[in-house]
């Protein structure tokens, strides 16, 4: 069943028991605002979701700085000098 704000605020305990059978929907102007769930599917989807979230490209190279320090890795590159570099020359 779905449920407008009115409805859901004037027969929450029916929302409620009806939640315990399958989730229930709550709309604003013909727009679904919230949705009344069982506390232990709640608890399954946050699971899920630690469990699939990916990590942003910015704390991926926190954790490789991070793991540098400890194992006190140093990356050495050698210096561009084989191409090219039409920025720099302009600036010349």
């Amino acid at each position: 069943m779905t449920w407008n704000i009115d409805e859901a605020q004037r027969h929450f305990p029916e929302l409620l028991d009806a939640a315990e059978q399958r989730p229930q929907v709550i709309y604003q102007h013909n727009h679904p605002v919230a949705a009344v769930i069982r506390a232990d599917l709640l608890q399954e989807f946050l699971f899920w979701q630690a469990q699939h979230q990916s990590q942003s490209l910015a704390q991926a190279f926190s954790e490789l700085r991070q793991l540098c320090a400890e194992e006190n890795y140093t990356f050495e590159s050698s210096p561009r000098r084989d191409r090219p570099n039409p920025f720099a020359e302009t600036l010349q």
